[in-house]
């Protein structure tokens, strides 16, 4: 059976560094702060501090996670530095994925997923960021690029093992369009 996999970048060089950084842009947001389960987070209509949480993780050596719903895209990152990035698939219209500021809340080698139109045993290397929100891998389809999820965002299995070893609970995770 063909195997297809995602178009990713892997071990960034210096010009894949400098094309990524270039291509990034980011958007005005309302800012969600940490969420701290069961609450749900707060939101704050301040674009400054959404820039301002930004500006502090690319001044530390801090992992932290960025989601480009816009580009379908994931990037990890230390401090200012990308190290890893990879496409991605997040919510569809119907069932968007959340833009903000919040941080991985629990991991788990593998999570068993439900809701009203699906029941995913074994989702591996399981991130929850808010809520039922959560980066996690996906065998079950290969369309990354392409809006799929229930909100979550879909990792294909050997990236997502990949984050799940990088990132710690506490991890930041900004998701904007």
């Amino acid at each position: 059976m063909l195997q297809v996999r995602p178009m990713f970048i892997h071990k960034l060089n210096d010009l894949a560094i400098a094309r990524l950084v270039a291509s990034l842009a980011f958007s005005t947001l309302a800012v969600i702060s940490p969420v701290f389960l069961p609450f749900r987070p707060t939101v704050w209509a301040n674009t400054e501090s959404y820039t301002s949480e930004i500006e502090t993780l690319q001044q530390s050596n801090q992992h932290w996670i960025q989601v480009d719903l816009s580009r379908q895209r994931l990037i990890a990152w230390e401090g200012n530095t990308p190290v890893y990035a990879v496409v991605v698939s997040t919510g569809k219209p119907e069932t968007p994925t959340l833009t903000g500021v919040f941080t991985v809340q629990y991991k788990f080698q593998t999570a068993r997923m439900q809701g009203d139109d699906y029941d995913v045993p074994d989702v591996p290397f399981t991130m929850y960021y808010d809520g039922n929100y959560a980066i996690h891998g996906a065998y079950w389809h290969h369309n990354f690029g392409t809006p799929v999820s229930h909100g979550c965002v879909n990792v294909a299995v050997d990236h997502a093992e990949w984050l799940f070893n990088w990132s710690a609970v506490g991890t930041p995770v900004i998701v904007h369009n």
